[in-house]
């Protein structure tokens, strides 16, 4: 799995229970086959990719001011795949 679809999933984890796109994307990435990170933004719906929208500042907020800076890096890149 790639590193940074690993650490989507990680956060994903945390959301599961408040939001289904959040259960819904996390199912997609443990039963899905996604060489990239842009394969997976390429196969989610528009309610998943508001999710993401969503919850993906606050993370990568979250890693950079406890200086992970690899993890910032790696949630940053699906971030900027994200259609506005």
């Amino acid at each position: 799995m790639d590193r940074t679809i690993g650490y989507l999933r990680e956060i994903l984890s945390n959301y599961t229970d408040q939001y289904p796109e959040a259960q819904q994307i996390y199912d997609k990435i443990k039963h899905g086959s996604f060489p990239t990170e842009e394969a997976l933004v390429n196969d989610l719906n528009h309610g998943e990719r508001a999710l993401l929208n969503q919850i993906l500042p606050e993370e990568i907020n979250h890693a950079k001011e406890v200086q992970d800076d690899e993890r910032y890096i790696q949630l940053n890149e699906v971030y900027e795949l994200l259609p506005l």
